[in-house]
């Protein structure tokens, strides 16, 4: 794999006219371009899609889907009748959904390429507090901060992360998305082959944002990442890094170090 095919980059915007700039510069120096709700709301998905495919760019269509199964398969094999590179479910659908999923594009795509399917484990933007808000967790009762910050860690790494990563192999899934402070854990746990695509990845000279389980990209390859979703970095870096393709070619540089 090239260096620049472990960026994704994603394309946080309402318009095509907005996406197609970025799209145009950054083409040469990313694996893909990845398309949201926002976007894919605003100008109705195959627009998106064909417009990214004219300009140069690979999609990764991030649709989260999470319905019954009959549904999802519907739309499964919608975008990949589109041509998209990859797509994600979500894992919390269960594993009929997925493997609905899985079958669907196995029909259509029987001696062909085929997009890849990915599941979405926990969003990157939720925290232990989140999950017992969510009725997931008990809040826990730890006086030593350190203990309490490290148990808080090992149960969403472990037992909601890990665990939807297994699941999400077992179906026949070609990989998840995950934060970079899970990766080590799924590595830990599922076949080498299996693909961990990490959101919440922020450089040093980068805004945190509203992500809440970051790292850098050079730490997030080193832990085992096999590609990185970057956003606001790239698209909107602060001004002393430049323009999107300086911001690009600085997280390369960064990423090529630790390969």
């Amino acid at each position: 794999m090239e260096t620049k095919d472990r960026i994704i980059v994603a394309l946080d915007v309402d318009s095509l006219d907005k996406a197609k700039a970025l799209i145009k510069q950054l083409s040469p120096y990313v694996g893909c371009f990845k398309v949201g709700l926002e976007l894919l709301t605003s100008e109705g998905a195959p627009n998106v899609v064909n417009a990214i495919h004219e300009w140069g760019g690979q999609v990764f269509y991030d649709g989260k889907f999470n319905d019954i199964p009959n549904t999802v398969a519907g739309v499964a094999r919608v975008v990949t009748k589109m041509g998209v590179k990859m797509f994600n479910v979500h894992c919390l659908g269960g594993s009929a959904m997925m493997k609905a999923a899985k079958q669907a594009v196995d029909e259509i795509c029987k001696d062909g390429p085929r997009p890849l399917i990915l599941g979405v484990t926990l969003l990157t933007s939720l925290d232990y507090k989140d999950l017992v808000e969510l009725g997931i967790y008990d809040e826990l009762n730890i006086a030593d901060p350190e203990v309490l910050a490290r148990v808080k860690h090992e149960r969403i790494e472990r037992f909601v992360v890990q665990h939807l990563a297994w699941l999400t192999q077992e179906c026949g899934l070609d990989g998840v998305i995950a934060s970079p402070k899970e990766i080590e854990a799924i590595r830990n746990y599922c076949q080498p082959e299996f693909l961990v695509i990490t959101p919440g990845v922020r450089p040093e000279w980068a805004a945190t944002g509203d992500q809440k389980r970051i790292m850098t990209p050079a730490e997030a390859i080193k832990a085992g990442a096999t590609a990185l979703v970057i956003g606001r970095p790239i698209t909107k870096p602060p001004a002393e890094i430049g323009t999107p393709v300086d911001a690009v070619k600085k997280i390369t540089e960064e990423i090529a170090i630790v390969l």
